[in-house]
């Protein structure tokens, strides 16, 4: 299983509009995966902000789908993925 971590800046301003978005993104993500993503904003810096998405089996599909669902976000995304050691 392997665990994305998706994280991004967004103006603070963007807020609400935001968590519209990615909970709708987090909804069908779930749909369709099972997986239920968590988002989080960095705790000294409220520009940045996160993706956790844990436990994807088929990590193609859930790229694909990622890419495909967040490209209309309009923001510079950054995803690194990893396993249990």
């Amino acid at each position: 299983m392997t665990n994305y971590y998706v994280y991004y800046r967004a103006d603070p301003a963007r807020h609400d509009e935001l968590r519209r978005a990615i909970e709708a993104l987090f909804a069908l993500i779930e749909s369709q995966t099972g997986v239920r993503g968590r988002w989080m904003r960095r705790r000294d810096e409220p520009t940045t902000f996160m993706e956790v998405y844990e436990g994807v089996a088929d990590e193609r599909g859930f790229e694909a789908l990622l890419a495909r669902e967040t490209a209309a976000l309009g923001l510079e995304r950054h995803t690194e993925s990893f396993v249990c050691a």
